[in-house]
């Protein structure tokens, strides 16, 4: 103790006890906003996660067939861009709490979604699936089939917009009640203009990956992330519309047409 006194040597201690907690909890908070950058998919950042794993065990439905597809589409080296189950369920829930006949769906990949909406639409109702990768919708086609909906299943390969312009010139504006929006994220204020015109007073558009794995907070340069981060503002300040944009999956934006 040469050349301390205890006084010293007890206010050096407080100082470094109050360093180490403040680090201790500098250090945590950073751990808390790194982990909140996290997508929360059942399949994804969530998977495994035991609150997800209640969440499942509590609240999802899923159809037989249903479940054999996404276990299906999990082994595909591409399965991040699968919808969460739970997302489909909750999409599927406000279908029919609408009452939704007519139902246009923007992104399919291997079709868990498209199966999701057939599966809860009317048996004269209609999903008009819009994708231009036939070889990922093929993996779902056999199981649309064996749930009984492919029926119900306008499959359209070419371009979303496209078809939406070919909607728009056969007279379908306002008649369809529900659209699922998760394509190239570029095009995305396209498809919701578009889709503002087919879809009725009090249908529902929802729009997918609002938050892009967190990467809305910091988007940087990329050309993706940008266009998510205007399409957000667009949405957020657009009187047409009523919305919420809600942290299911990778974030999922409800906007209600007034």
């Amino acid at each position: 103790m040469s050349g301390f006194s205890k006084d010293a040597l007890l206010a050096a201690a407080a100082a470094l006890g109050v360093t180490f907690t403040a680090g201790l909890l500098l250090g945590r908070k950073c751990f808390m906003h790194e982990s909140s950058l996290k997508t929360f998919k059942s399949h994804g950042g969530a998977k495994g996660d035991p609150l997800m794993d209640y969440v499942l065990q509590n609240s999802l439905r899923e159809h037989p067939v249903l479940k054999k597809l996404r276990q299906r589409t999990l082994e595909d080296p591409m399965s991040a861009m699968m919808v969460a189950c739970e997302q489909a369920q909750l999409m599927a829930n406000l279908i029919k709490l609408i009452k939704a006949k007519n139902v246009i769906e923007i992104g399919v990949y291997t079709g868990y979604n498209t199966l999701t909406m057939a599966l809860a639409i009317p048996a004269d109702g209609k999903v008009i699936a819009c994708d231009i990768n036939l070889g990922f919708v093929k993996i779902g086609m056999p199981f649309w089939k064996e749930a009984g909906v492919e029926h119900k299943i306008d499959l359209q390969i070419q371009p979303a917009a496209d078809t939406l312009d070919e909607l728009l010139e056969a007279g379908k504006a306002k008649s369809f009640d529900f659209v699922f929006i998760d394509a190239d994220k570029q095009n995305y204020s396209l498809y919701y203009e578009k889709c503002l015109q087919l879809i009725r007073k009090g249908g529902i558009i929802a729009i997918d990956n609002v938050l892009w794995d967190g990467l809305v907070l910091n988007p940087g340069n990329d050309p993706e992330t940008l266009s998510i981060v205007k399409f957000n503002e667009k949405v957020y300040r657009d009187s047409r519309v009523n919305m919420s944009m809600i942290t299911v999956g990778d974030g999922v934006t409800l906007a209600f047409k007034l």
